[in-house]
């Protein structure tokens, strides 16, 4: 009896344990449907549908005249909604498609497409993406037109989904200054440091998930418009860009060199004309990866060029004038226990404080920079703060780069370090600095920032404008200024860097060549440098040129940097007619006596004298000739010039000169009209088929 009451009692906790789980099932059930549905749809929903950032179209850069730098070309991605077309236009023209994306795409075969396409159309899919390729505006074109595609979207179901992809039509040309910004916001160059104005505001839009990760846009009033960014008008002179580039891997080839960089800059107006980078990749071959001119590796030892903030230091001290004499031995001095040498092993002896300057004297310097502030170190870091060397430039472009100045608080400061500081050792500037400071001196002691950008641009409107800024208006005396200007003039003349000097224009500049450490040792590996501007009585340029790790046995800056420096002036010089000093005439003919003759074909000349009565000699015989008023007959001086040189084509009128030049190959570019007044090439050099001349005219 009591087993039969303990089964009931069993039975019965059972069930009432099945109708409380019941219950509680139930409870929640209604719970979910009921109190807590609304949460539950709302983030289904969320997974179905989904506000996403639109992104604005992104502005251009371009080259200060109007050539573009960098753009933003349309691609698109194809896809297709296969349930928008009925089923009459669907059957007819489905397998025409096809057959048109197997043929264009080639990722499946046409019976794979038709198959793909039903199938989405049957399981009600809206959102097919026929191929992982973009394609080009023009590619779109086309395809609008195949089945089904040209009728459309609203009929045909066709989606061309916009993906806008950044384009530099110069391709390697200043590739890292015009720079890049990746997916996660980071980047070099222009396209990241003006990143902000380019991006535009970017809109917002509804968007429905489709399969995949695939966004459609539901276009249902409540987006918001994106706004396109802005275009960004640099300083750049893209012919001058091509100039430097190609000069400075030509020089980086020859030497070996792991790298360089060149920055050209106008003196006046701190623009920055080129701005060339390259470095050896893995290849052996030189790209833009680096913006050495002012980046952390360029950041490095100046060493020789630093002498110029020496030498002016000495000068505001008025501790001594270029004539002053100063005795540098045989090529070695102690400084406590470290030997200092000279380039010139036997030494340069007894020379005056121009001389060491142009000849580069580490002994010359180091000495009179020691006797004048070894006492008083401070006093020679104030000359430095006053030139601003100290302090980090601005610039429009990103770069953190702060100069390196040892001071005597530190603790790596000695005895020997204000010797080695005073010729460019234990301190570090980045180019783009010593550039700045390069400049100041060709622009009369002023220094303005440097510029790279000049405009901000919507449409052809003007937004921003941007103007080099006034740093010093004067970083030293006017009698420091000139007597720097000589020094410098004269490392060319008869200095350091003679082997740029030429006939045409003068240069200014120092050249700077300062050993590697590696391991905390100097090694034979160095770094070098020219920095100088030109023409030197009435600067225009400024420019720096370094190359890294030059190989071979000339590894000197004289031979290594100065060369570029002189071939990327010389190409300036050639097409920029306003530096040429202009060809003195005599423009009236002697007492009137006779028509004004200036040069020509001798055989015309001889007869139009004849005809007006005119007596004219000629020593020898010529084809082309200049005249020379001697009382009143001419005197025909000879004008040929040998095969392979330039002829001197001054005083003859357009057609004569054109006719003589371009027979021997020359690309004639002409400005003005009348005689011709100036020839960018001058007479007797040297030249080859396809050189190109320019040529000045003026009406006499």
């Amino acid at each position: 009896m009591n087993i039969k009451k303990s089964i009931l009692l069993r039975a019965r906790i059972a069930f009432l344990a099945v109708m409380i789980f019941a219950a509680a099932v139930l409870y929640r059930i209604v719970n979910i449907q009921m109190v807590e549905g609304k949460k539950w749809r709302s983030m289904a929903e969320k997974q179905v549908y989904r506000y996403l950032d639109v992104p604005a179209i992104r502005g251009n850069i371009y080259a200060a005249d109007g050539s573009l730098l960098s753009t933003s070309l349309p691609f698109y991605q194809v896809l297709i909604d296969p349930t928008v077309a009925n089923d009459e236009l669907f059957k007819s023209e489905v397998d025409s498609l096809s057959w048109h994306l197997a043929r264009f795409f080639g990722e499946r075969s046409a019976n794979e497409y038709e198959r793909k396409i039903t199938d989405a159309r049957l399981s009600g899919k809206k959102y097919l993406r026929l191929s992982n390729r973009s394609i080009t505006y023009q590619e779109k074109k086309k395809l609008s037109t195949w089945p089904l595609f040209r009728a459309g979207k609203t009929k045909g179901g066709v989606i061309f989904d916009r993906i806008d992809k950044r384009f530099r039509p110069f391709n390697e040309l200043g590739l890292r200054t015009v720079g890049f910004v990746n997916e996660l916001k980071q980047g070099v160059g222009l396209e990241y440091s003006f990143n902000k104005e380019l991006s535009g505001q970017q809109g917002r839009a509804l968007f429905q998930r489709m399969s995949g990760s695939t966004w459609k846009p539901i276009l249902d009033g409540t987006e918001v418009k994106a706004e396109e960014g802005y275009d960004v008008v640099t300083t750049l002179d893209i012919n001058l860009q091509d100039v430097a580039q190609a000069a400075l891997k030509k020089h980086l080839m020859e030497h070996e060199a792991d790298f360089g960089a060149v920055v050209l800059m106008e003196v006046k107006t701190g623009h920055i004309k080129a701005m060339a980078n390259l470095g050896k990749n893995q290849e052996g071959a030189y790209i833009e990866k680096y913006n050495y001119a002012v980046g952390h590796q360029g950041v490095t030892e100046p060493g020789s060029t630093f002498k110029l903030a020496s030498l002016m230091a000495l000068l505001e001290e008025k501790h001594v004038k270029l004539s002053d004499s100063i005795e540098t031995g045989k090529g070695t001095y102690l400084f406590y226990d470290r030997k200092m040498t000279d380039a010139k092993e036997e030494g340069y002896g007894k020379i005056t404080v121009k001389e060491a300057f142009s000849k580069s004297s580490n002994i010359g310097i180091s000495k009179l920079v020691h006797d004048c502030f070894h006492e008083r170190p401070e006093r020679y870091l104030k000359y430095l703060e006053q030139f601003h060397l100290t302090q980090p430039i601005p610039f429009q472009m990103a770069a953190d780069i702060r100069p390196y100045i040892k001071r005597p608080s530190d603790k790596s400061w000695s005895g020997i370090t204000l010797p080695w500081m005073s010729i460019g050792y234990e301190v570090q500037l980045s180019p783009l600095q010593m550039l700045t400071f390069y400049n100041a001196i060709a622009n009369e002691g002023k220094m303005i920032t440097p510029i790279i950008v000049k405009e901000l641009r919507q449409a052809d409107q003007v937004v921003k404008s941007f103007e080099a800024q006034v740093i010093d208006r004067k970083i030293c005396s006017d009698r420091t200024l000139q007597e720097v200007r000589k020094a410098l003039l004269a490392v060319v003349e008869n200095g350091t860097a003679r082997n740029v000097k030429n006939k045409a224009y003068l240069i200014a500049g120092k050249t700077g060549t300062a050993q590697k450490v590696k391991n905390r040792r100097y090694t034979k590996s160095y770094y070098t440098s020219f920095i100088g501007y030109f023409p030197a009585d009435a600067p225009k340029y400024s420019c720096v040129v370094i190359i890294d790790s030059p190989k071979g046995f000339r590894q000197y800056a004289t031979d290594v940097a100065a060369p570029v420096f002189k071939e990327i002036a010389d190409k300036i010089y050639a097409v920029d007619l306003k530096l040429h000093q202009p060809m003195v005439f005599e423009r009236k003919p002697a007492d009137g006596t006779f028509p004004v003759v200036r040069a020509g074909y001798y055989e015309d000349l001889n007869k139009l004298c004849h005809e007006l009565g005119v007596s004219n000699h000629l020593k020898k015989d010529a084809d082309w000739v200049a005249a020379r008023p001697v009382s009143r007959a001419i005197q025909w001086s000879v004008r040929d010039a040998p095969e392979g040189l330039m002829p001197d084509v001054t005083g003859m009128n357009m057609k004569d000169a054109l006719f003589l030049l371009e027979n021997r190959g020359l690309i004639v570019q002409t400005q003005g009209r009348g005689r011709v007044e100036t020839q960018s090439i001058r007479p007797g050099v040297r030249i080859s088929s396809g050189s190109r001349v320019y040529l000045s005219f003026n009406s006499i």
